[in-house]
Protein backbone atom coordinates (compact mmCIF):
# COMPACT_ATOMS: atom_id res chain seq x y z
CA UNK A 1 0.00 0.00 0.00
CA UNK A 2 1.25 3.49 -0.89
CA UNK A 3 0.88 6.58 1.27
CA UNK A 4 -1.31 8.12 -1.45
CA UNK A 5 -4.08 5.66 -0.46
CA UNK A 6 -4.03 7.08 3.07
CA UNK A 7 -3.93 10.66 1.82
CA UNK A 8 -6.89 10.06 -0.50
CA UNK A 9 -8.78 8.45 2.39
CA UNK A 10 -8.24 11.57 4.44
CA UNK A 11 -9.66 13.71 1.64
CA UNK A 12 -12.79 11.54 1.58
CA UNK A 13 -13.51 11.55 5.30
CA UNK A 14 -12.13 14.90 6.48
CA UNK A 15 -15.40 16.81 6.35
CA UNK A 16 -17.13 14.22 8.53
CA UNK A 17 -14.33 13.27 10.94
CA UNK A 18 -12.36 16.11 12.52
CA UNK A 19 -8.83 15.45 13.88
CA UNK A 20 -8.74 14.23 17.47
CA UNK A 21 -6.60 16.06 20.03
CA UNK A 22 -3.22 15.29 21.54
CA UNK A 23 -3.33 15.50 25.34
CA UNK A 24 -0.14 15.85 27.40
CA UNK A 25 0.25 13.13 30.02
CA UNK A 26 2.01 15.22 32.62
CA UNK A 27 2.71 12.36 35.03
CA UNK A 28 4.33 10.14 32.41
CA UNK A 29 6.17 13.11 30.91
CA UNK A 30 7.74 13.93 34.27
CA UNK A 31 8.59 10.28 34.87
CA UNK A 32 10.28 9.80 31.49
CA UNK A 33 11.79 13.27 31.20
CA UNK A 34 10.20 13.87 27.81
CA UNK A 35 6.78 14.86 26.51
CA UNK A 36 4.31 11.97 26.34
CA UNK A 37 1.24 12.78 24.28
CA UNK A 38 -1.99 10.80 24.23
CA UNK A 39 -3.79 10.70 20.87
CA UNK A 40 -7.36 10.66 22.14
CA UNK A 41 -9.40 8.69 19.62
CA UNK A 42 -11.96 8.38 22.41
CA UNK A 43 -13.25 11.72 21.11
CA UNK A 44 -13.81 10.36 17.60
CA UNK A 45 -17.28 9.65 16.18
CA UNK A 46 -18.62 6.40 17.72
CA UNK A 47 -15.94 6.63 20.42
CA UNK A 48 -13.02 5.01 18.59
CA UNK A 49 -10.73 5.22 15.56
CA UNK A 50 -12.84 2.62 13.74
CA UNK A 51 -15.11 5.26 12.23
CA UNK A 52 -12.22 6.31 10.00
CA UNK A 53 -11.83 3.02 8.15
CA UNK A 54 -15.54 2.33 7.98
CA UNK A 55 -16.34 5.69 6.44
CA UNK A 56 -13.54 5.35 3.89
CA UNK A 57 -14.85 1.88 2.98
CA UNK A 58 -18.42 3.12 2.52
CA UNK A 59 -17.34 6.11 0.46
CA UNK A 60 -15.39 3.89 -1.94
CA UNK A 61 -17.98 1.09 -2.12
CA UNK A 62 -19.58 0.11 -5.40
CA UNK A 63 -23.36 -0.24 -5.59
CA UNK A 64 -22.96 -3.99 -6.15
CA UNK A 65 -21.18 -4.27 -2.79
CA UNK A 66 -24.04 -2.59 -0.98
CA UNK A 67 -27.15 -4.10 -2.55
CA UNK A 68 -27.24 -7.21 -0.35
CA UNK A 69 -26.26 -5.46 2.84
CA UNK A 70 -23.02 -5.61 4.81
CA UNK A 71 -21.74 -8.15 7.29
CA UNK A 72 -18.94 -8.01 9.84
CA UNK A 73 -17.43 -9.70 12.87
CA UNK A 74 -16.52 -7.37 15.69
CA UNK A 75 -15.78 -7.12 19.38
CA UNK A 76 -17.74 -3.88 19.15
CA UNK A 77 -15.84 -0.86 17.89
CA UNK A 78 -15.85 -1.92 14.23
CA UNK A 79 -19.56 -2.65 14.62
CA UNK A 80 -20.21 0.86 15.90
CA UNK A 81 -18.11 2.50 13.20
CA UNK A 82 -19.60 0.45 10.36
CA UNK A 83 -23.19 0.91 11.56
CA UNK A 84 -22.65 4.66 11.80
CA UNK A 85 -21.07 4.94 8.35
CA UNK A 86 -23.60 2.61 6.68
CA UNK A 87 -26.54 4.50 8.11
CA UNK A 88 -25.48 7.54 6.06
CA UNK A 89 -26.16 5.50 2.91
CA UNK A 90 -29.13 3.59 4.34
CA UNK A 91 -27.32 0.28 3.97
CA UNK A 92 -28.33 -2.57 6.32
CA UNK A 93 -25.58 -4.09 8.48
CA UNK A 94 -25.42 -7.46 10.23
CA UNK A 95 -22.79 -7.93 12.93
CA UNK A 96 -21.76 -11.14 14.70
CA UNK A 97 -20.12 -10.49 18.06
CA UNK A 98 -18.67 -12.94 20.59
CA UNK A 99 -21.03 -13.76 23.45
CA UNK A 100 -18.76 -11.91 25.89
CA UNK A 101 -18.92 -8.68 23.88
CA UNK A 102 -19.42 -5.43 25.74
CA UNK A 103 -23.15 -4.80 26.36
CA UNK A 104 -22.42 -1.10 25.86
CA UNK A 105 -21.13 -1.78 22.34
CA UNK A 106 -23.93 -4.21 21.53
CA UNK A 107 -26.61 -1.71 22.55
CA UNK A 108 -24.82 1.12 20.74
CA UNK A 109 -24.58 -0.84 17.51
CA UNK A 110 -28.26 -1.75 17.64
CA UNK A 111 -29.15 1.88 18.32
CA UNK A 112 -27.35 2.78 15.08
CA UNK A 113 -29.53 0.28 13.20
CA UNK A 114 -27.31 -2.79 13.01
CA UNK A 115 -28.60 -6.33 13.48
CA UNK A 116 -26.35 -7.80 16.17
CA UNK A 117 -26.02 -11.55 16.75
CA UNK A 118 -24.10 -12.83 19.77
CA UNK A 119 -22.44 -16.17 19.07
CA UNK A 120 -19.67 -18.15 20.76
CA UNK A 121 -16.11 -16.89 20.94
CA UNK A 122 -14.34 -14.86 18.27
CA UNK A 123 -13.51 -17.95 16.20
CA UNK A 124 -17.12 -19.20 16.31
CA UNK A 125 -18.35 -15.72 15.42
CA UNK A 126 -16.25 -15.78 12.26
CA UNK A 127 -17.55 -19.21 11.28
CA UNK A 128 -21.14 -18.01 11.58
CA UNK A 129 -20.47 -14.82 9.61
CA UNK A 130 -18.93 -16.75 6.72
CA UNK A 131 -22.05 -18.91 6.63
CA UNK A 132 -24.28 -15.81 6.61
CA UNK A 133 -22.30 -14.23 3.79
CA UNK A 134 -23.11 -17.30 1.69
CA UNK A 135 -26.74 -17.59 2.79
CA UNK A 136 -27.74 -13.93 2.70
CA UNK A 137 -25.45 -12.53 0.04
CA UNK A 138 -23.85 -10.08 2.45
CA UNK A 139 -20.68 -8.21 1.56
CA UNK A 140 -18.10 -8.85 4.26
CA UNK A 141 -16.41 -5.72 5.60
CA UNK A 142 -13.39 -7.07 7.41
CA UNK A 143 -12.55 -5.19 10.63
CA UNK A 144 -8.87 -4.91 9.77
CA UNK A 145 -7.72 -6.99 6.78
CA UNK A 146 -9.04 -4.75 4.02
CA UNK A 147 -6.94 -2.11 2.25
CA UNK A 148 -9.74 0.47 2.32
CA UNK A 149 -10.17 -0.03 6.05
CA UNK A 150 -6.40 0.14 6.61
CA UNK A 151 -6.11 3.35 4.57
CA UNK A 152 -8.87 4.97 6.61
CA UNK A 153 -7.23 4.02 9.89
CA UNK A 154 -3.94 5.36 8.57
CA UNK A 155 -5.37 8.89 8.48
CA UNK A 156 -4.68 8.90 12.22
CA UNK A 157 -0.98 8.64 11.38
CA UNK A 158 -1.16 11.70 9.13
CA UNK A 159 -2.63 13.66 12.04
CA UNK A 160 0.10 12.57 14.45
CA UNK A 161 2.80 13.64 11.99
CA UNK A 162 1.26 17.12 11.81
CA UNK A 163 0.37 17.46 15.50
CA UNK A 164 3.61 16.15 17.03
CA UNK A 165 6.58 17.47 15.03
CA UNK A 166 9.03 16.48 17.78
CA UNK A 167 7.78 12.91 18.16
CA UNK A 168 10.31 10.12 17.74
CA UNK A 169 8.09 7.19 18.77
CA UNK A 170 4.48 6.09 18.47
CA UNK A 171 3.05 3.35 20.69
CA UNK A 172 0.02 1.74 19.07
CA UNK A 173 -2.33 -0.98 20.35
CA UNK A 174 -2.43 -4.05 18.10
CA UNK A 175 -5.39 -6.36 17.61
CA UNK A 176 -5.66 -7.52 14.00
CA UNK A 177 -3.14 -4.95 12.83
CA UNK A 178 -5.20 -2.60 10.67
CA UNK A 179 -4.47 0.53 12.67
CA UNK A 180 -0.73 0.02 13.08
CA UNK A 181 -0.48 -1.03 9.45
CA UNK A 182 -2.14 2.15 8.24
CA UNK A 183 -0.12 4.36 10.57
CA UNK A 184 3.05 2.63 9.39
CA UNK A 185 2.30 3.37 5.75
CA UNK A 186 1.95 7.06 6.61
CA UNK A 187 4.91 7.43 8.95
CA UNK A 188 7.38 5.38 6.90
CA UNK A 189 6.72 7.56 3.86
CA UNK A 190 6.51 10.95 5.52
CA UNK A 191 8.65 10.66 8.66
CA UNK A 192 10.78 7.52 8.46
CA UNK A 193 12.75 8.48 11.59
CA UNK A 194 9.68 7.74 13.72
CA UNK A 195 9.84 4.46 15.63
CA UNK A 196 6.51 2.63 15.47
CA UNK A 197 6.00 0.27 18.41
CA UNK A 198 3.12 -2.19 18.65
CA UNK A 199 1.62 -3.21 21.99
CA UNK A 200 -0.51 -6.33 22.48
CA UNK A 201 -2.21 -7.92 25.48
CA UNK A 202 -0.31 -11.03 26.55
CA UNK A 203 -3.46 -13.13 26.28
CA UNK A 204 -4.13 -12.13 22.67
CA UNK A 205 -0.72 -11.52 21.12
CA UNK A 206 -1.73 -12.56 17.61
CA UNK A 207 0.76 -10.34 15.79
CA UNK A 208 3.72 -11.61 17.82
CA UNK A 209 2.46 -15.13 17.09
CA UNK A 210 2.42 -14.33 13.39
CA UNK A 211 5.93 -12.92 13.53
CA UNK A 212 7.13 -16.09 15.24
CA UNK A 213 5.35 -18.34 12.71
CA UNK A 214 6.37 -16.37 9.64
CA UNK A 215 2.81 -15.45 8.69
CA UNK A 216 -0.75 -15.20 10.03
CA UNK A 217 -1.49 -18.15 12.32
CA UNK A 218 -4.61 -18.55 14.42
CA UNK A 219 -4.42 -18.53 18.20
CA UNK A 220 -6.43 -21.41 19.63
CA UNK A 221 -7.66 -19.16 22.44
CA UNK A 222 -7.68 -15.47 23.27
CA UNK A 223 -8.19 -14.31 26.83
CA UNK A 224 -7.86 -10.67 27.88
CA UNK A 225 -9.81 -7.83 29.42
CA UNK A 226 -8.73 -5.91 26.31
CA UNK A 227 -11.52 -7.37 24.19
CA UNK A 228 -11.09 -4.83 21.40
CA UNK A 229 -7.64 -6.35 20.75
CA UNK A 230 -8.73 -9.99 20.98
CA UNK A 231 -8.22 -10.93 17.32
CA UNK A 232 -7.34 -14.61 17.05
CA UNK A 233 -5.43 -14.11 13.80
CA UNK A 234 -3.90 -11.12 12.02
CA UNK A 235 -4.51 -10.38 8.38
CA UNK A 236 -2.90 -11.28 5.08
CA UNK A 237 -2.56 -7.54 4.46
CA UNK A 238 -1.72 -6.44 7.99
CA UNK A 239 1.03 -9.00 8.64
CA UNK A 240 3.40 -7.82 5.88
CA UNK A 241 2.66 -4.18 6.71
CA UNK A 242 3.68 -4.82 10.30
CA UNK A 243 6.91 -6.54 9.25
CA UNK A 244 7.71 -3.63 6.96
CA UNK A 245 6.88 -0.73 9.24
CA UNK A 246 6.86 -1.81 12.91
CA UNK A 247 10.14 -1.45 14.81
CA UNK A 248 9.17 -3.46 17.88
CA UNK A 249 6.35 -5.55 19.30
CA UNK A 250 5.81 -5.82 23.06
CA UNK A 251 3.06 -7.29 25.23
CA UNK A 252 1.55 -6.34 28.58
CA UNK A 253 -0.28 -8.54 31.06
CA UNK A 254 -3.68 -8.06 32.68
CA UNK A 255 -2.31 -6.40 35.83
CA UNK A 256 -0.43 -3.88 33.74
CA UNK A 257 -3.56 -3.05 31.76
CA UNK A 258 -5.48 -2.51 35.01
CA UNK A 259 -2.76 -0.17 36.28
CA UNK A 260 -2.84 1.76 33.01
CA UNK A 261 -6.61 2.11 33.19
CA UNK A 262 -6.34 3.60 36.67
CA UNK A 263 -3.54 5.90 35.53
CA UNK A 264 -5.67 7.23 32.69
CA UNK A 265 -8.69 7.71 34.91
CA UNK A 266 -7.01 9.29 37.91
CA UNK A 267 -3.87 10.95 36.53
CA UNK A 268 -4.87 12.12 33.05
CA UNK A 269 -8.65 12.30 33.70
CA UNK A 270 -9.22 10.39 30.47
CA UNK A 271 -11.72 7.55 30.14
CA UNK A 272 -10.47 4.70 27.94
CA UNK A 273 -11.38 1.09 27.37
CA UNK A 274 -8.83 -1.60 28.31
CA UNK A 275 -7.62 -2.18 24.75
CA UNK A 276 -6.91 1.53 24.43
CA UNK A 277 -4.73 1.53 27.54
CA UNK A 278 -2.06 -0.96 26.49
CA UNK A 279 0.32 1.67 25.14
CA UNK A 280 0.24 3.51 28.45
CA UNK A 281 0.74 0.17 30.20
CA UNK A 282 3.89 -0.44 28.17
CA UNK A 283 5.34 2.89 29.30
CA UNK A 284 4.37 2.38 32.94
CA UNK A 285 6.01 -1.07 32.88
CA UNK A 286 9.09 0.10 30.93
CA UNK A 287 8.29 -2.70 28.50
CA UNK A 288 9.67 -1.04 25.40
CA UNK A 289 12.94 0.43 24.17
CA UNK A 290 12.32 4.07 23.25
CA UNK A 291 14.58 6.25 21.10
CA UNK A 292 17.04 8.17 23.31
CA UNK A 293 15.25 11.48 22.85
CA UNK A 294 12.17 13.10 21.37
CA UNK A 295 8.48 13.14 22.22
CA UNK A 296 6.41 9.98 22.52
CA UNK A 297 2.83 9.62 21.20
CA UNK A 298 0.57 6.92 22.62
CA UNK A 299 -2.54 6.03 20.64
CA UNK A 300 -5.56 5.78 22.97
CA UNK A 301 -7.85 4.01 20.56
CA UNK A 302 -11.30 4.35 22.14
CA UNK A 303 -13.52 4.64 25.18
CA UNK A 304 -16.54 2.44 24.58
CA UNK A 305 -17.39 0.75 27.85
CA UNK A 306 -20.36 0.81 30.16
CA UNK A 307 -20.61 1.62 33.85
CA UNK A 308 -20.32 -2.00 34.98
CA UNK A 309 -17.23 -2.56 32.81
CA UNK A 310 -15.58 0.62 34.04
CA UNK A 311 -16.26 -0.30 37.66
CA UNK A 312 -13.87 -3.25 37.37
CA UNK A 313 -10.94 -0.84 37.05
CA UNK A 314 -11.82 1.75 39.69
Amino acid sequence: MEVSAVQHARERIAEALAPTPLILDQTLSERLGRCVWLKAESFQHTGSFKARGSLNWLRTARDAELVGGLGAVSAGNHALGLAWAARQRSVPVTIVMPENASPFKVEGSRALGAEVILHGDINAAWTLMHEMVEERGLTLVHPYDDERIIAGQGTLGLEVIEQAPDAQAILCPVGGGGLIGGIGVATSALRPSLSLIGVEPSGAASMAHAWAQGGPARLSEVQSCAKSLAAAIVGEHTYPLSRRHVAELVDVDEDAIHRAMRHLLYQTKLVAEPGAAVGVAALLESATTLPPQGDVVVIVTGANLGREELAEFL
